[in-house]
């Protein structure tokens, strides 16, 4: 295993979880493991482990580029993470509301719709013992 790959899991555990990297890994198959390990070194073992922009600022630039290129199905998982990367529910309707002015109104409307409930999903889950 190379340094960097190392790092990239270090990296999407302290971002995603636990849980969520243990799924991934499990669901992983012969397949799609090879892009598994391409996530691993390059989005998360070169781009989020790069101390370039602090985890906070990453996570709010990738909601706003998941909602303006209305890549929906990964906004949840982003979301999640907000309670990991110090993204707060203010700094996420400010981010969607960039993506309203500079991207269009739908997706960020959109993109908001999805973060609420995925919050309520997440508030539910605590509540829960």
């Amino acid at each position: 295993m190379s340094d960097r790959h190392a790092t990239g899991m270090q990296v999407r555990r302290e971002v995603l979880g636990d849980a969520h990297v243990d799924r991934a890994e499990a669901a992983a198959s012969d397949f799609d493991r090879p892009f598994q390990e391409l996530i691993t070194l390059s989005a998360w073992g070169t781009v989020w482990a790069s101390d370039g922009i602090p985890r906070r600022e990453r996570s709010m630039l990738t909601l706003a580029l998941l909602a303006a290129m209305g890549n929906w199905e990964e906004i949840p998982m982003h979301i999640r993470a907000t309670a990991r990367t110090g993204a707060s529910k203010r700094d996420v309707l400010e981010t969607f509301q960039h993506v309203a002015i500079y991207c269009g109104v739908p997706r960020a409307n959109h993109a908001l719709k999805i973060a609420r409930d995925t919050y309520a999903e997440m508030e539910q889950e605590e509540e829960t013992p």
